[in-house]
């Protein structure tokens, strides 16, 4: 990290990860250009976990290169007067692979309790509704960095 001054510590880090709204995956395609899109995520026992359709592009370049970052912005504020923004952000870099059975149902009720909490048992009806529908990803973090402008 180029400002040291700036690194967070890690209950920091974690912190951001767990109370982000989203996400920004990026990935490599198999042309070797640069692909990010955004996601809710739940970050879990150390990991990452994000779900989706069972068929797309993101599936796609996963499966050709499974190495990817994962970007989670938290608080920011504006400086104009000074040029700058106050900021707190989050990398994650890892390999991303599919999870399947008691993991994939832990990392859908983790995305249920986050995103929608006041809901949790219409949500595990949701979860035995779609669950055959649906993939679940675990990004395991092999690096995590986290820095802030603060004042």
């Amino acid at each position: 990290m180029r400002r040291q001054d700036r690194e967070i510590i890690h209950a920091e880090v974690i912190d951001i990860l767990q109370k982000g709204e989203y996400g920004v995956l990026s990935m490599c395609t198999p042309t070797n250009e640069g692909y990010g899109v955004p996601l809710n995520y739940a970050y879990h026992k150390e990991n990452v976990y994000f779900h989706g359709a069972k068929e797309g592009s993101k599936l796609n370049y996963l499966r050709n290169n499974n190495k990817v970052s994962f970007c989670v912005v938290g608080k920011t504020k504006l400086l104009p007067s000074v040029f700058g923004t106050l900021y707190e952000s989050v990398i994650v870099s890892g390999s991303a692979t599919e999870v399947e059975g008691a993991e994939k149902r832990e990392a859908l009720q983790q995305l249920i309790e986050k995103y929608s909490g006041d809901y949790v048992p219409e949500g595990n009806e949701y979860i035995e509704k779609m669950y055959d529908r649906v993939m679940v990803i675990k990004l395991t973090v092999e690096t995590i960095t986290g820095k802030a402008r603060k004042q």
